[in-house]
């Protein structure tokens, strides 16, 4: 599941405390950007990392804290051995533990949508509502892994130029995003052979995940996204207390119609 996102989108909230847990030597990065408000956890994509939700928290009132996690392999997290959902889900949980989180909003876009959701039905005592951005309940049974062109990607360089040389076409969607490492090498924020595997293991039916949990769940998709419209028909019928929203965007909802996910976003949160 693609989930690149614009430079724009990446810059850190000036306000935002950027925090870290060790989980058996690997460390797991995250941003809180603070406030006294109900916790909303947001999960990023494939290929980007917490600070894309930077511009959403902007737009939040006082009442909503929002903390956005570089999931395994992402951004300044480590790499993980593996990336399995039952990884992915069990840093979800580690996270809540660390900053004491007994109930959150759960919001996820993409592989985050697919992790958010999975979350709710094997804790459903600990999400109080999703925001579903663009995750499919089947995904993935048919055709190629659309990562595949990361594999002839190197993952450091001399120079940050030859990185960017490598991503072709992709390359001012990771300008700004690339990390310099402490003997002036240059790295990209995930390892593409890493991205492969997960969005393999990503792919499934997951139909028995999205209708295991009851709370209210925002299922926000665009016009041209990735899932077919007679899925997004049968997610919200399969699924009591789900509201679609369609989004005139394609896949990167979050950062190609910010305004828009910032403000249905805010609608469906005010009528928790």
């Amino acid at each position: 599941m693609n989930s690149t996102a614009p430079n724009s989108a990446t810059a850190p909230h000036p306000a935002a405390i950027r925090g870290r847990l060790d989980l058996d030597g690997r460390p797991l990065s995250y941003l809180d950007f603070g406030g006294a408000g109900s916790p909303i956890v947001a999960l990023h994509g494939h290929l980007s990392e917490g600070s894309s939700f930077a511009p959403f928290a902007r737009t939040l009132e006082p009442k909503w804290r929002l903390i956005a996690p570089d999931q395994r392999g992402h951004g300044d997290s480590g790499r993980a051995a593996d990336y399995s959902r039952e990884g992915y889900l069990a840093d979800i949980e580690a996270l809540l533990d660390h900053l004491a989180l007994d109930r959150v909003v759960l919001l996820g876009h993409s592989l985050g949508a697919v992790n958010a959701y999975q979350f709710a039905a094997r804790h459903p005592q600990r999400v109080t509502a999703l925001i579903n951005v663009e995750g499919a309940a089947c995904l993935g049974l048919q055709g190629p892994n659309p990562f595949a062109f990361l594999l002839g990607q190197p993952y450091e360089a001399t120079r940050r130029e030859q990185l960017l040389t490598g991503m072709g076409p992709a390359a001012p969607y990771f300008a700004d995003r690339l990390r310099q490492n402490p003997d002036g090498t240059w790295r990209l924020p995930f390892h593409p052979q890493d991205m492969y595997h997960s969005e393999d293991l990503v792919h499934g039916d997951h139909w028995a995940d999205w209708t295991a949990s009851d709370c209210p769940a925002l299922l926000m998709h665009g016009t041209r996204g990735i899932i077919p419209a007679e899925q997004i028909e049968a997610m919200v019928r399969r699924r009591p207390g789900t509201v679609p929203i369609e989004i005139d965007a394609d896949h990167l909802i979050p950062t190609t119609a910010p305004d828009t996910f910032a403000t249905e976003a805010k609608r469906f949160l005010a009528s928790l």
